[in-house]
């Protein structure tokens, strides 16, 4: 472990310690105070990782047996999970059980159906956030610096709608612990930005907290307690935390800079492929995609991935913010 000019600590990759084997692409991390670690399990589900290390499969088809591919999942107050399904041509948000019953929440929006749908995450009252990076498909086409066509979704007592469009590839949201701002990763648009929460349940204007630059793609996005956000980044395999102000400070990065290098050319031209980001150079992280604080002083940072079997931890200079699942079951 070495430290940051900042005196903030830096996290080497021997600090690391995995969780969990076999997984199935955990690109979204959940913990709970009780120890349980979720994680979405492209098998149609969610795998759950208890505090003894066993690990349970929640899953089933979705009417019309059609299997899901989850992206983001929310863990919900009863036990069940919401999940945004990344399936090729066509997306949505689906409610699962964990004796495997799977229903559909939300397939369309504003009179369109969802394209594939990036993440979902439910607020302390309740309203549900979803994201969709691009209407292109295939998706990786929205992978451009000019992306413009992500949006958010909010469901709440007014029903859904689109409550923020032209984002550049929208992917992780979260709520400040201040319950003030949404805050929101645009990944190929390279930004973290904001949106004031409004009483009426409407957003503000965007305001840009800080642009990513060499390599670094956001996509995984929490709250520590002191109010900072942490920024995961594909390709580079950077952990990246943002102070509310803007400031940047590398907590932890695994990448070959060649391959960074050949994966910001393909972006400055316009011309980044699945090739790009479905490989990896590194020595040991593979992709990580998101970030959850865990322990009972939520000083443990657990990272999903996008193209591993298993998750790597880290005890974290700063202890994270309890999001609202923390207390449930």
């Amino acid at each position: 472990m070495s430290v940051n000019g900042n005196g903030m600590n830096r996290i080497g990759l021997g600090d690391l310690t995995p969780l969990g084997k076999d997984l199935n692409r955990p690109e979204c991390v959940l913990c709970t105070a009780r120890g349980d670690v979720y994680v979405a399990d492209w098998r149609g589900g969610v795998t759950r990782i208890a505090a003894d290390g066993s690990q349970s499969l929640y899953a089933g088809p979705a009417p019309g047996g059609r299997r899901l591919q989850p992206n983001g999942i929310a863990l919900r107050a009863d036990g069940s999970f919401l999940i945004a399904d990344l399936s090729p041509e066509t997306g949505g948000v689906f409610s699962l059980t964990r004796s495997g019953e799977v229903r559909p929440l939300l397939e369309a929006v504003d009179g369109s159906p969802l394209p594939p749908t990036n993440f979902v995450v439910e607020d302390a009252a309740g309203n549900i956030w979803i994201t969709v990076s691009t209407r292109h498909v295939p998706r990786i086409l929205g992978a451009r610096a000019d992306s413009n066509d992500g949006f958010i979704v909010r469901i709440d007592r007014k029903g859904a709608r689109i409550v923020a469009d032209g984002l550049g590839y929208t992917n992780e949201v979260a709520i400040d612990p201040a319950g003030r701002w949404l805050w929101v990763n645009e990944t190929f648009g390279r930004r973290l930005s904001r949106f004031a929460l409004c009483s009426d349940g409407e957003l503000g204007t965007k305001e840009v907290v800080t642009t990513f630059d060499n390599g670094s793609f956001p996509d995984g996005l929490a709250f520590d307690s002191e109010g900072h956000a942490w920024v995961t980044s594909i390709v580079s395999n950077r952990v990246i935390r943002v102070s509310p102000a803007g400031d940047q400070q590398i907590i932890l990065e695994d990448a070959d800079p060649a391959h960074i290098a050949e994966v910001e050319a393909a972006w400055q031209a316009g011309e980044l492929g699945r090739h790009h980001l479905d490989t990896v150079r590194s020595e040991r992280l593979r992709n990580i995609s998101s970030l959850a604080f865990a322990g009972a002083d939520l000083r443990t940072a657990v990272l999903g991935c996008l193209l591993g079997q298993s998750l790597e931890t880290f005890r974290a200079p700063a202890s994270g913010h309890p999001p609202v699942h923390w207390h449930y079951g």
